[in-house]
């Protein structure tokens, strides 16, 4: 299908520069959406690029269809929630059979699975599709994992890949990841496992600054070394953080970072909703995933500043984040390297681990290898190693149904940097700095392969006071079901005879 026009509904940083983006590739680009506001900056950023020929507005959702050559397009860029269903109830008037709707948003799963319920009997494809690397990879190219009938994705799939972001050797990075809501799920995991990154990696900059007293300069330095080398080589998230500790603000020269406040307040105003998504579906579909559930909790905690005052004043300041002596720097500065890259792999190990479980649940058959393939370029959780690894594991190992950490070349690499990440999370322990999500990997790691852990007094405990039944040792592992026996430890009495 060659697709020469398209209506982009929302025309805010990440529809604006979608806009762009398609319009510099060649597509006129009509925009809708209720910010004049938003219209005119986007309108003036096209006149300021060059691209102000291919872009133009509309101020209803009729006249923008009748702006659109059948099939029409159109490309969502919207908040999460009701939004999308309200803008999907207005088009409908207008749509016809064969037209494509292409929900860029990142929208809960079964909120796309509903809109495609609506859009069926009318004929019309609708495509819920994760668009990731933030504003800036929406103007010069992202990664994206559409999802949905695959008839429609693959006739749409020609227009995706000439604005998708490229890997190193200049394969696009889409793929149709599966029927139904898949696009949208695996984009949520995404940014879980983004999470997860972003908080081990705050950790070990509180470490340094904190602990070590590194000034920013020679944290840059450090961040911009470990992308160029070893595990961490190539990483988005080490990578602007060498540019984030470097920037200065021209009008003063002073660190733009100094200014920043500890809040980071994106979930609990929910503009932002895939973090507590991922974290409900782990808990539902019963997914360990605690690298990414840590670095939820310490967000939250972050975001309500007013509070951790208060709690301050009530400890009477006596939890303070200390210094972390160490005889060779160097060598634990590497220890660092070692844990966050540690912590990182392990948020992936999590957030796939939850894909495959809905993976069976849903049927999607989720192609794994094109997963980590789009996640090679224009995305926040970019770690080239990382998907080298991965990739290697999925291509000689097909039919993995399970954690990847049952999968030696995994284990091993974490086995490896095992001593480094019990050193960092021992000496910030001590220091009363904060790991939560370092710890977490940690605790992660050692349980996961243990098979003495003292759950056992848990279970007993559920059985004496709630008759919850346990399996026998000795016995063999069986399945995660409700045990066969039962022992009396404290037999139920009435009143007269609890008093005997």
């Amino acid at each position: 299908m060659d697709i020469k026009k398209i209506a982009m509904v929302g025309a805010g940083s990440m529809g604006g520069m979608m806009s762009l983006l398609f319009a510099e590739l060649g597509t006129e680009v009509v925009v809708y959406d209720p910010s004049e506001e938003n219209v005119k900056a986007l309108m003036k950023k096209a006149k300021d690029t060059g691209l102000e020929h291919q872009l133009s507005s509309e101020k209803d959702y009729e006249s923008l269809c009748k702006a659109l050559p059948s099939p029409k397009v159109f490309v969502f860029s919207l908040p999460h929630g009701s939004v999308g269903d309200k803008t999907v109830e207005s088009l409908k008037p207008f749509l016809k059979s064969g037209d494509f709707i292409f929900d860029a948003s990142n929208e809960y799963y079964a909120s796309t699975e509903r809109r495609q319920k609506v859009c069926e009997p009318l004929g019309v494809n609708f495509i819920g599709s994760g668009v990731s690397g933030g504003y800036q990879s929406a103007r010069h190219g992202p990664s994206m994992s559409p999802g949905g009938n695959k008839e429609a994705v693959e006739k749409m799939l020609p227009f995706l890949r000439k604005a998708a972001a490229k890997d190193s050797q200049g394969r696009p990075c889409v793929a149709w990841m599966g029927e139904g809501g898949a696009g949208h799920y695996v984009k949520m995991v995404h940014n879980g496992i983004e999470q997860g990154m972003m908080s081990a990696l705050c950790e070990t900059w509180g470490i340094m600054t904190q602990c070590l007293g590194m000034k920013y300069e020679e944290i840059a330095e450090v961040f911009e070394e470990w992308d160029t080398k070893g595990e961490l080589i190539k990483n988005f998230l080490v990578s602007i953080g060498s540019d984030i500790c470097r920037t200065k603000d021209p009008k003063d020269s002073s660190y733009v970072l100094d200014r920043v406040k500890d809040k980071v307040v994106q979930d609990v105003d929910e503009t932002e909703g895939t973090g507590t998504w991922t974290i409900e579906e782990g808990s539902r579909l019963h997914v360990s995933i605690p690298t990414i559930t840590a670095a939820h909790m310490f967000r939250l905690s972050s975001a309500d500043a007013a509070q951790r005052i208060h709690v301050h004043k009530s400890l009477e300041g006596h939890i303070k984040v200390g210094k972390i002596n160490v005889p060779n720097k160097t060598a634990f500065i590497e220890d660092l390297r070692k844990a966050t890259y540690a912590a990182f792999l392990m948020a992936f190990v999590q957030g796939l681990d939850l894909l495959e479980h809905i993976n069976q649940e849903k049927k999607w058959n989720l192609d794994f290898s094109s997963i980590i393939s789009i996640w090679r370029g224009g995305c926040i959780i970019q770690s080239d190693h990382i998907s080298d690894l991965l990739s290697k594991v999925y291509e000689h190992h097909q039919h993995i149904h399970g954690n990847l950490l049952t999968v030696h070349e995994v284990g091993h690499e974490l086995l490896k940097c095992y001593p480094s990440l019990k050193n960092v999370v021992l000496k910030a322990v001590e220091a009363d700095a904060h790991v939560p999500s370092l710890s977490a990997s940690l605790s992660y790691f050692r349980y996961s392969g243990d098979v003495n852990l003292p759950t056992q007094f848990m279970e007993a405990e559920l059985d004496y006071f709630g008759n919850h039944m346990f399996d026998l040792k000795g016995a063999g592992a069986g399945k995660p079901v409700t045990g066969t026996h039962h022992f009396e430890w404290h037999p139920a009495r009435g009143i007269k005879e609890e008093h005997r």
